[in-house]
């Protein structure tokens, strides 16, 4: 079931600016410096001590995902369908040239971003965005090589599409990650109106799939030993999952997904498991009525934790750094309605705490990311979002 569609763009490259480029190397650098310098930083308590909260860069327009290239500088999405890298002292490029065209309406925009586990040798992301198609829209995941000498893409290919494809821009998902062995999962919302496709295993409404790099499909999916699932399909039963992230020296595939009224959900996310929506759930409906038969159900999951009322969660990390100390091991969670990051702590497979945190500042928390530098990076949803970092005080 999956079309591959490859989409070959002429390389561009983007207008010089002789001037600005003068006046940068006269200034050493301090002019870029400056703009990007916050005016102050904030303070915040925790449980584990004092964190100092900086705006590192501002002036996205809904910025959805980080990632880190081995250089120190990171990629950053805005859902309207701008990729930029972001330099180490904050600036911003301008926009990457050469992506394919996005569905910027409701939910839907460019979306995660994600490095190839060979980057440094191949230069190959892979990114996530709302696609318009015959019948509506649906989440597609291209993969492209990037050229930062000439902030642009080339070999651009789309490997995955959802389908079915339908109308609508909500609950897209979506959350791009790696396995050790290089497998690529991929998670799709139920598409709003559609949540009763979330119980087929034919299609991507509302499931996990797991693909090869080049699209095609590991022989030990749950699909291969089963008639009923289509090859790629990883789980079932998920209603928008904005937040996943593989457990570090594992291949354990947690993630995160919006509830309605109440009832997000954190799950260690298992091939072939059916994690219940719309069947089940720890939530109610926006007009009030319970969700299908309740909160458990024969041969679905139970989630690993659960809000009521609900957060929105949003982006997601297991921090491995040591400039936090007290926190590795543990998972990170931004959330938008409940504008906070939440850290999750573990005993196993089980999760045995949980601290809210940054509450004062007030923003929609929709990606985190841990740097190189052992610190971690927030993105705020906004129509000015911020690059945010968080180090200790």
């Amino acid at each position: 079931m999956i079309i591959m569609d490859p989409v070959r763009t002429p390389r561009r490259r983007p207008s010089s600016r002789p001037f600005l480029g003068f006046l940068a190397a006269f200034l050493g650098g301090a002019l870029l410096i400056a703009l990007a310098a916050p005016s102050s930083a904030q303070l915040f308590s925790t449980e584990r001590g004092e964190i100092e909260v900086t705006t590192v860069a501002a002036g996205l327009e809904h910025p959805w995902s980080l990632a880190f290239l081995p250089d120190g500088r990171a990629l950053v999405t805005e859902r309207p369908g701008r990729l930029r890298v972001l330099g180490r002292d904050g600036d911003l490029s301008e926009p990457v040239a050469n992506l394919p065209p996005v569905a910027a309406a409701g939910q839907g925009g460019l979306l995660d971003i994600a490095l190839d586990p060979d980057f440094g040798r191949n230069g190959l992301i892979y990114f996530s965005f709302a696609e318009a198609r015959d019948g509506g829209a649906g989440l597609s995941v291209a993969r492209a090589r990037l050229d930062l000498e000439a902030n642009a893409l080339s070999d651009v290919a789309i490997i995955f599409r959802q389908q079915p494809a339908v109308r609508g821009g909500r609950h897209f998902g979506s959350r791009l990650a790696f396995d050790r062995g290089g497998r690529l999962f991929i998670t799709a919302g139920d598409r709003g109106d559609h949540s009763d496709e979330a119980q087929n295993p034919q299609n991507h409404i509302g499931a996990v799939m797991r693909i090869n790099r080049d699209g095609s499909i590991p022989p030990d999916n749950p699909g291969a030993a089963r008639d009923d699932w289509a090859d790629e399909i990883w789980s079932i039963g998920h209603r928008n999952i904005q937040g996943a992230a593989m457990r570090p020296g594992t291949d354990q595939f947690w993630t995160n997904e919006h509830g309605a009224r109440g009832g997000d959900e954190v799950n260690l996310t298992r091939p072939g498991l059916n994690y219940g929506w719309p069947v089940i759930a720890y939530g109610r409906h926006y007009f009030g009525g319970r969700i299908g038969s309740g909160t458990e159900a024969p041969g679905m999951e139970q989630p690993a934790h659960y809000w009521d009322p609900s957060i929105a969660p949003s982006g997601m990390a297991f921090y491995t750094g040591d400039v936090f100390a007290g926190w590795r091991g543990d998972i990170l969670i931004g959330g938008l309605a409940g504008r906070l990051l939440v850290r999750l702590t573990l005993q196993g497979d089980r999760i045995t705490g949980e601290e809210r945190m940054l509450q004062d500042l007030g923003e929609r928390i929709r990606a985190v990311a841990q740097g190189p530098d052992g610190l971690v990076y927030l993105l705020t949803d906004a129509a000015d979002g911020r690059v945010l970092r968080l180090s200790p005080r």
